[in-house]
């Protein structure tokens, strides 16, 4: 739908803000043998690990599949295990694609910037293409190799050789960027295309589907704040004794030192029986207990 593809979108832009602001502040390559094929690859992989992990936890789909398990819904599948496997695997490719937005971003910016690439890989060139000094050790090649992503370390007579060098890390981290973005466009594209055929509705009802979903969405929010906040009222009426945003308060409930502490502190999500449970401290004591105790007239001298 449109709020996908403009979500999406946005997690892209905002992950290639992020990349630019990230390489301008924290990237300087070490420019040392061992270290800086380590440092590339964790400036590579590492950001892009962590917005995948993100992409999973901010979809509301993830927390639908681990929290259902013992759904009804799955329970009437455990006769169909195959219809089963379909739908798991339907919802992890869609939550997958969903996560993968800003992480194959991330990837495909810093492979078409290069900086990360030609620090990863520079002391891997091969050999015909240092020719300034073809006599020294593989040791010392490899160590002179290293200190070509910092212009600054590189003796004179080998800055040709050094930007022969950079020219082609370059060129392979922007093909292989590239390449990525192609592969994953061609990927999306034929995705949606083999859902759309094996999808059993039209392309009408297949918009009319999706906008019932929207809605019902939508709806289901809106009754669940009602209802949570009119529940939530009753039982703060009955622990202070009148309805917040009531304008004719006649009297008011001054709560016992006991019932402060019942509803102070910490508490987890608890059972009462096997259909219900407690939400808070509050909803507990409410359960519990009578709302008996001292009242107060407002209209009264304190």
């Amino acid at each position: 739908g449109k709020e996908v593809v403009i979500a999406n979108a946005i997690i892209a832009i905002l992950t290639i803000g992020g990349q630019q602001l990230f390489s301008f502040f924290t990237f300087s390559c070490p420019c040392h043998v061992g270290q800086n094929l380590i440092y590339g690859l964790a400036f590579l992989g590492v950001p892009a690990l962590i917005l995948l992990i993100v992409g999973y936890a901010l979809n509301n789909q993830t927390w639908r599949l681990v929290m259902g398990k013992s759904s009804h819904f799955e329970r009437e599948m455990s006769s169909n295990w195959l219809l089963k496997c379909k739908l798991l695997c339907f919802v992890l490719c869609s939550i997958t694609g969903r996560a993968l937005v800003a992480p194959v971003t991330w990837l495909a910016v810093t492979l078409i910037n290069g900086s990360y690439y030609i620090c990863a890989v520079s002391e891997y060139v091969p050999v015909h293409y240092y020719g300034a000094a073809p006599n020294v050790t593989a040791a010392e090649r490899s160590r002179i190799l290293a200190t070509f992503p910092c212009g600054q370390l590189v003796p004179p007579e080998l800055a040709r050789a050094r930007d022969e060098v950079i020219l082609l890390l370059r060129y392979q981290s922007q093909v292989a960027g590239w390449l990525l973005i192609a592969v994953v466009v061609i990927t999306v594209f034929l995705s949606y295309c083999l859902a759309s055929c094996f999808s059993p509705l039209s392309f009408l009802h297949f918009r009319y589907w999706n906008s019932y979903v929207h809605n019902e969405q939508e709806l289901f929010d809106e009754a669940t704040e009602q209802h949570s906040r009119l529940y939530a009222m009753q039982n703060v009426r009955k622990f202070f004794g009148f309805v917040p945003g009531s304008e004719n308060v006649k009297e008011i409930r001054i709560p016992s030192l006991r019932e402060w502490q019942a509803i102070s502190g910490l508490a987890f999500l608890k059972r009462v029986d096997k259909e219900h449970y407690d939400y808070s401290l509050l909803h507990d004591w409410a359960l519990k207990e009578r709302a008996s105790g001292k009242y107060l007239r407002i209209d009264e001298d304190p």
